[in-house]
C-alpha cells in the first residue's frame, strides 16, 4: 500500500518538514487502522524554546546537552539519543535503551507508530524494526519478523540456559486467590493454574504454596506460583509467574538451575523484548480488557493490539492473554490465534464455577476444529 494518510491539523515535526510528514503519512497508511490518539505527539529535531509534555526531542549526544535534559524532563516532554545502532527514550523517569537498527526513515516511522497510539518507548521499539520501502512491499507493513526487533541493553544477565519449556497451548489458565481455589479448579479438570496469594503471613504462605503444588501433582495440573519464588522453589513447584519488575529482584539464576518454569509479564512490544532476553517458558501479554483484579500500568491493549504480538511471537515462545477475559469476549481473544488465556474471576465469581470452567474450557475445544 503506497497511498498516504493525511495526519491533518497535527505538528508532527519541529522544525516543520515537509518530507518527513509527507513519509510519515505513507508508511501511517500502510498500518492500518487504529483508534484516535489520546497524545498528539511531537517529534522534535532542534529544542522548542518551551519544551512540553508532548514534545520528544531527538538528540545525538546526551553529553553535550546535560542541563537541557534535565529542564526538558522537568518540563514533561521525552528525549531520545540516537546514535549508530542505538537509541535511548529518557521519559517519566524512566531510560529506555535499544540496541538495534537505524533506518534512514526511522523518524518518520516513530510518527507514524505514535499515531497509532502506541506509547513512546513501544513506538520506537518498533521503528527500530522497521526498514526503508516497508511500506511498499505488503498491503500489512506491520513489523513481525523478530529478527527484525532491537535488543534490550542494560539488563541483568539470562540464565545460561533458557528456562525449562512448557506446552505451546496452556489452554485455560485459572489464576486462582487461595490452595482451596487451587484444589477445587484443578478437580474440575483445568489443567493450568496459578496460585497467586499476595498477602500471607511466611508460614501460611508456605503452607499454600505447598497445597497447591500437591493439587498439581494430583490432578496432573501445571501449578504456577506469583512472585514468591524461593518458596515456590523450596516447594517444588512446577513454575513461578513474574512481573516485570521482578526480573531485578528474582534470582532467575536459581529459578532456571532447579527446573521451575518461568512465565513474565508484558504490556507492550518494549517489555516483549526484556522478557524474551531471560528466554522465559511463556510471556503473558496483557491486560487485553479493562480489569479490576489489579492496579494495571499500561490502558488496555484490546484485541487488535493482540493478534499483532501473537503474529510477532507465535512459534517464538508459548503465549497467554491476560486481563479482563470472560467468557463474553473470550471467543475474540482466542480468534487472534493466541493459545492461551488467563481468566480470574470468570470462574471465582460464577454462580456456578463448575459450570463456567467447563464452557471456558468448551470454547478452546471449539477454536480449535
Amino acid at each position: 500500500m503506497t497511498d498516504t494518510l493525511k495526519l491533518t491539523g497535527r505538528d508532527l515535526f519541529w522544525p516543520p518538514a515537509d518530507e518527513l510528514t509527507e513519509a510519515a503519512e505513507r508508511i501511517r497508511a500502510s498500518l492500518g487502522d487504529w483508534p484516535p490518539v489520546h497524545v498528539n505527539w511531537r517529534i522534535c529535531l532542534t529544542a522548542p524554546d518551551d519544551a512540553n509534555g508532548g514534545d520528544l526531542i531527538v538528540i545525538a549526544d546526551a553529553q553535550q546537552h546535560g542541563e537541557q535534559i534535565a529542564r526538558w524532563l522537568t518540563q514533561g516532554a521525552g528525549v531520545i539519543e540516537a546514535a549508530a545502532g542505538r537509541a535511548v527514550l529518557h521519559l517519566g523517569g524512566v531510560r529506555y535503551q535499544l540496541e538495534g537498527h537505524l533506518a534512514e526513515d526511522w523518524i518518520p516511522a516513530l510518527a507514524a507508530f505514535l499515531d497509532c497510539g502506541f506509547d513512546p518507548h513501544d513506538a520506537l521499539t518498533l521503528a527500530l524494526a522497521w526498514r526503508d520501502g516497508d511500506e511498499t512491499k505488503s498491503d500489512d507493513a506491520w513489523p513481525c519478523d523478530m529478527s527484525r526487533f532491537p535488543r534490550v541493553a542494560g539488563l541483568p544477565d539470562a540464565p545460561a540456559q533458557p528456562f525449562a519449556a512448557c506446552p505451546d497451548a496452556l489452554g485455560l489458565y485459572a489464576v486462582l486467590p487461595t490452595a482451596e481455589w487451587v484444589e477445587r479448579v484443578a478437580g474440575f479438570g483445568v489443567k493450568t493454574l496459578q496460585l497467586r496469594r499476595k498477602t500471607a503471613e511466611p508460614e501460611e504462605l508456605k503452607r499454600e504454596i505447598a497445597r497447591s503444588v500437591a493439587a498439581g501433582r494430583e490432578h496432573g495440573a501445571q501449578v504456577f506460583i506469583n512472585d514468591h519464588w524461593q518458596a515456590a522453589i523450596d516447594a517444588g513447584a512446577y513454575g513461578v509467574h513474574l512481573g516485570q519488575e521482578d526480573v531485578h529482584t528474582a534470582d532467575l539464576h536459581a529459578l532456571s538451575k532447579a527446573g521451575v518454569r518461568l512465565g513474565l509479564s508484558t504490556h507492550g512490544y518494549y517489555e516483549m523484548l526484556t522478557a524474551w532476553h531471560f528466554r522465559p517458558s511463556y510471556i503473558a501479554l496483557g491486560a487485553v480488557f479493562p480489569t479490576t483484579t489489579k492496579v494495571m500500568p499500561t490502558a488496555p491493549q484490546g484485541v487488535t493490539r493482540l493478534a499483532r504480538y501473537v503474529k510477532l511471537l507465535e512459534g517464538v515462545v508459548p503465549l497467554v492473554a491476560i486481563g479482563g477475559i470472560s467468557a463474553d469476549v473470550l471467543p475474540l481473544v482466542l480468534a487472534t490465534g493466541v493459545k492461551s488465556a488467563a481468566v480470574v474471576r470468570a470462574i471465582t465469581e460464577a454462580a456456578d464455577p463448575a459450570t463456567a470452567a467447563s464452557s471456558l474450557k468448551s470454547a478452546f475445544l471449539q477454536e480449535k476444529v
